[in-house]
Parts: structure tokens; sequence; C-alpha cells
């Protein structure tokens, strides 16, 4: 049996490609010569023929809808796993909104590509100049540009990944803290937009007093506060702060005191705060034993035993 190398394999695959393009582009050249009756009498009788509309419709020879059978559930299934590992238009969009981004999408989008473009030019350029890639198959160095560009995109996606988790992070901390100042607010007297403007304006310097200045911004030019309100949570996209404005808007539209539907809402965002640092705290405890297990105690056990072994190489 002769052994399969890459040239083979690689030799093998474009004749398989070469003899698919082949068929598609003959089947789809029309038929030349005369027409059988058949053939010419059937579109006429296609209304009520069921063998006839079954002859129009027959391409023996195409094998277009074998290859859509085959090769669409692959499809289908990278299309959602480039969409979920480098986001669609939406999902670029809410995470730049996520990060607190002025960007645009195009703007991101050229972004990639550049950091796609500098890697594969330093790949290409370590790849053509540096004397340790001489060695390597020739299929490895032509390659690396591409695998580096593709790991550039893929870097800065997973960079604005990381800023809109911290931010994300960062509204989660003031979230407990925001509540309980509106609700003092609303105690005290005054009407939701004016606790949300004294808020904006007393703690602006934190993630979320910043976005409830933008829903202020927003009511100033004319916007409703139950529409500023509900693109404030659609944008965001935080389970916590949606639940709270959900029963915001609630309360608004059916008239039901707001100091009692954020004191209630502060004191559950106190409890998933207290349970995300129970959460954290128990994942930082597993990942402290890794040092542990595999740094110390082997250098404990070692500090304990070599004398001992040199004591015993020096008696015998």
């Amino acid at each position: 049996m002769v052994p399969l190398n890459g040239a083979a394999a690689l030799g093998l695959v474009c004749g398989a490609v070469l003899g698919l393009g082949l068929w598609l582009v003959v089947s789809a050249v029309p038929r030349v010569g005369r027409p059988r009756l058949i053939d010419r009498v059937a579109p006429y009788v296609a209304d009520i023929s069921s063998e006839a509309r079954s002859l129009l419709a027959r391409r023996p020879s195409d094998p277009t809808p074998v290859l859509g059978f085959l090769v669409g559930p692959a499809t289908r299934a990278l299309r959602t796993l480039v969409s979920e590992w480098l986001g669609g238009a939406d999902t670029i969009a809410r995470r730049l909104r996520q990060a607190g981004s002025s960007a645009s999408v195009e703007r991101f989008r050229g972004e990639q590509l550049a950091w796609s473009a500098g890697a594969f030019a330093a790949a290409s350029a370590l790849a053509l100049l540096s004397p340790a890639f001489g060695t390597l198959p020739v299929v490895v160095r032509i390659a690396v540009p591409f695998l580096a560009a593709a790991l550039g995109t893929v870097l800065r996606d997973w960079l604005l990944q990381r800023a809109a988790r911290r931010r994300l992070a960062r509204i989660s901390a003031e979230l407990p803290t925001v509540l309980e100042f509106l609700t003092l607010s609303l105690t005290a007297g005054e009407g939701m937009l004016d606790a949300i403007r004294r808020l904006a304006g007393v703690a602006g310097s934190g993630e979320l007093p910043r976005e409830f200045a933008g829903v202020v911004a927003s009511v100033g030019t004319g916007v409703p506060l139950g529409q500023a309100l509900a693109q404030l949570r659609d944008d965001l996209d935080h389970p916590a702060l949606s639940r709270a404005l959900d029963q915001v808007l609630g309360a608004l539209d059916r008239g039901t005191p707001l100091a009692g539907v954020l004191r209630s809402q502060a004191g559950d965002a106190r409890e998933e705060a207290k349970r995300t640092i129970i959460e954290l705290a128990g994942r930082k405890e597993i990942a402290m034993l890794v040092p542990l297990i595999f740094l110390i105690l082997p250098v404990t056990v070692a500090f304990a035993l070599f004398p001992g072994y040199l004591v015993l190489r020096a008696g015998f």
C-alpha cells in the first residue's frame, strides 16, 4: 500500500473540487439537439399530470440539491459559530454599547481588519526572514501568516468582550447604591426624573450615573422618560438592571409607588452581589490550590527528603 503524503492528499482534494466544478458546469449547459416529444408536451399538461410535473422538476445531472443537503447544516453551524465568536453587527453594536465605546460597528470592523493586516504582515516577515522558519515545510510557512491574521481578528474581538464584561461588572457593583439613592430621593418627595437628574449630578463619575445622565439628556430633547429608560435597558442588556428598569416602567404605567419598588430591587441587587462574591471566592479558592499542589508542595517535599538522600548516599 502506498502511503498518502501531503502532496497526494492535496492533489486528491484539488481533483475532487475540479471534478465537482466541471459537473456543475456541464449540468448547467442546455441540452443540444431536438427535444423529445414528452419534453415538448409536458409543460402543457403539467397542471393535470403529476408525471409531467415530476419530469419538469427533475434535473438528474444537477448536484446542487445533494450539495445543499450535505453542506447546508455544516454551513449553518459554521455561521453560528463565527457569529458567536466574532459576532454579527447587532452583537458588536451591543458589545460596544456595553463597553461604553462611542465607535461604530464599521469602525470596529476597520480596527479588526487593521489588526488582522498587521498580524499578517508581521507573521509574513517572520516566516520569510527568520532562520528558525527556514527549516519548516513550505505549507507551514504559508499557513502561519493566515493563522496570525485570524488570531489578530479574534484578539481584537476578545479585547472588546473583556472591556464589556469589566464595565458590566462595575455597573453591577454600583447598582445597589444607585437604587438606594433613587429610593431616598423619591421618599423625600422628588419625582423619578428629578431623582435621576440628581443622581447624574451628584455621582457623575460612575458608569451607571453616566448612563442615567444620558437618559436625562434624552428626556431633555423630547424623548419620554419611559422610552428613554427602555432604550437604556435594551442597550446595556444587563440582567439586574433590566429587571429593575422593568419594575420601574411597570410602576410608571400602573401608577404604583416607585419608592417601594426601588427599595425591593435594591435589596435584590445586594443579595445578588453577595452571591456573586461567594461564588467568586469559591472559584478563587480552587484556583489557589494549583500553586499549592504543583509548586509549594513539591518544594516542601524536596526540602524534607533531599538531606536524607544525601546522608544515604554518603553512608553507602
